[in-house]
């Protein structure tokens, strides 16, 4: 049987309604992704948030009399509420203890505690789920332990959330040695990936965008796709091989999200390092989306935030076949289920690459033929033409910044 949820949102001046209803219509879709029901809406408009009590008095009177009507299990606050604040409305509750209290921040984190498959990616939100609940340990070891399972415990669980402080702090400082190993395997992934010189594009986008539908479309993947928020969590990296000549590889990433909790961001920094080592970011965009374009700003704001914010883009507008209005937005719009839209995308990112890559044409001589194979393997739009004197011409794009560039440089003609 589905959780019962009342949501809870304080506008604040200087935040539109538009924006304010975008932002609780996303947390209502998010207690959808953890599979329960929202069974009532609780909103206020403020001039700042109420430091005893998140919302003013009054409403808190509201939402006491809402919760004694609706008997929710969960209530969600549509933003971050200090422990003290959740002390104080959980003592203005009849019955404090039969009702879970929990945020927009803590929501998310157990969200990705579901999804999470691979040992990194489990590590890391245990590690964000840990350092995010620690100060808010007073008074939930009760609530957790009659009420077990839900939205809320998942991830660490309660048993680990009723030990004390300095075994949580410990287990933090362990979760950290841990992924420290991960991470320098994945740096050392990253490097061999440079000496290669391989090409490398991340998907990136809001979440829901159509990412890893489009990922599998173009590597011919089976990643988890759904119509639901952060379906993937994981990052997977496939290699693509393009109609035009040579390879490069594809990272499908999370999805991004309004307000995306700082200390998961920072738990996750090392596989969102991913999209800093790409050469082209591919932009995905819901563009049935009414607010399309302030999801747009928030990827970019993430990306602005990674450090990533000037690698180039290439912007993918997805979900035509969804568009209830009419678009005027990029020129690149196209469905991820036709494909035909996915052989026009492979197209522009063909080109996205020759406008990155330095344009070389060159003639390999027969007592050089050493640098033909490595020339081969990593020009793209690759043309070749074998001359009368046994050498052989090549065309095609290639890194600028590499050693095999320097030496081919050599035989331009």
């Amino acid at each position: 049987m589905s959780e019962r949820v009342i949501v809870v949102g304080c506008q604040l001046p200087g935040v539109p309604d538009h924006i304010y209803e975008e932002s609780v219509a996303e947390l209502e879709a998010l207690v959808t992704t953890a599979h329960a029901v929202v069974v009532g809406r609780l909103d206020q408009k403020r001039q700042s948030i109420d430091r005893r009590t998140f919302i003013g008095k009054g409403k808190v009177e509201e939402l006491v009399a809402l919760a004694q009507e609706l008997e929710p299990d969960l209530i969600i606050f549509n933003a971050e509420v200090t422990p003290g604040q959740m002390k104080n409305i959980r003592i203005a509750l009849e019955d404090p203890e039969s009702i879970k209290l929990i945020d927009r921040t803590q929501l998310i984190l157990d969200i990705f505690a579901g999804r999470a498959q691979s040992r990194e990616g489990k590590l890391q939100v245990e590690l964000a789920q840990m350092s995010y609940l620690l100060p808010r340990l007073s008074g939930q070891g009760t609530q957790l332990s009659r009420l077990g399972g839900g939205i809320g415990t998942r991830g660490p669980g309660e048993s680990k959330l009723e030990t004390d402080r300095r075994h949580i702090r410990r287990r933090v400082d362990e979760i950290k040695k841990q992924l420290e190993t991960s991470v320098a395997h994945r740096a050392r992934y990253r490097e061999r990936r440079k000496e290669n010189q391989t090409f490398q594009i991340a998907l990136v986008g809001y979440t829901n965008a159509g990412k890893s539908t489009i990922f599998n479309r173009l590597t011919n993947a089976d990643t988890y796709e759904k119509n639901e928020l952060f379906a993937t969590l994981d990052p997977l990296t496939r290699q693509l091989d393009l109609p035009e000549g040579g390879q490069i590889l594809l990272t499908d990433t999370v999805g991004f999200i309004q307000d995306l909790p700082t200390k998961l961001i920072a738990a996750f920094r090392s596989t969102l390092e991913e999209v800093l080592e790409a050469d082209l970011i591919l932009h995905v965009i819901d563009a049935s989306s009414e607010h399309y374009l302030n999801q747009m700003q928030t990827t970019n704001d993430v990306l602005d935030e990674l450090g990533a914010g000037d690698i180039p883009q290439l912007e993918v507008f997805n979900k035509k076949d969804q568009l209830t209005h009419l678009f005027s937005g990029g020129k690149l719009l196209i469905s991820a289920l036709d494909p035909a839209d996915i052989d026009r995308l492979t197209v522009e990112i063909e080109k996205a690459i020759s406008d990155i890559l330095e344009y070389l044409e060159i003639r390999i001589p027969v007592h050089a033929f050493a640098h033909y194979n490595p020339a081969k393997e990593v020009m793209m739009n690759l043309t070749e033409q074998y001359e009368e004197d046994g050498s052989v011409t090549l065309k095609g794009y290639l890194r600028k910044d590499t050693r095999l560039y320097s030496t081919l440089k050599q035989y331009e003609v």
